[in-house]
């Protein structure tokens, strides 16, 4: 069965996608920071986000620069678990459609904008706890959201 990813294009209505919907979309991409936190604080909104897509409440959509980082991160810190996240990243969810990260110079650091990139792409929701990818906001065409918005505005 293809996934709704195959072509690059996301089979999501707009209104789910923009910040002010009062429903959950069903999509969102998390940046690795969202696995940190949730490793090391259970009780914290990056892991409400990571029971909700566990739990199929919320899709994450997600690419392989973006897996190959939360991958290596998560691999580095002795406390966290790659394993235990690693069956979150369905094939059904996986963009393959085209990003260009080297179009969000507005995102100080060059390792930051593939997050940006699958965003502006898949037209899908970032969350982030990252202070340089929050303040590009402004000049995004997606919401850029911390946990805490996210599950505030969102009911997750």
């Amino acid at each position: 069965m293809a996934g709704p990813f195959k072509s690059g294009e996301l089979n999501l209505s707009e209104s789910l996608v923009t910040s002010d919907h009062p429903h959950a979309p069903d999509a969102v991409i998390l940046d690795t920071n969202v696995f940190v936190g949730a490793g090391f604080n259970p009780a914290s909104h990056s892991a409400r986000l990571i029971d909700a897509i566990r739990a199929g409440r919320l899709r994450m959509v997600w690419n392989d620069a973006t897996r190959s980082e939360i991958e290596h991160v998560l691999r580095q810190i002795p406390p966290l678990s790659w394993e235990r996240v690693a069956g979150l990243f369905g094939e059904e969810d996986r963009f393959q459609g085209e990003t260009h990260p080297e179009q969000f110079a507005y995102v100080p650091d060059p390792a930051d904008r593939k997050f940006a990139a699958l965003a502006d792409a898949s037209g899908v929701p970032l969350v982030t706890s990252d202070h340089d990818l929050l303040q590009g906001r402004a000049l995004a065409t997606v919401p850029i959201l911390t946990p805490g918005e996210f599950v505030r505005r969102h009911t997750i």
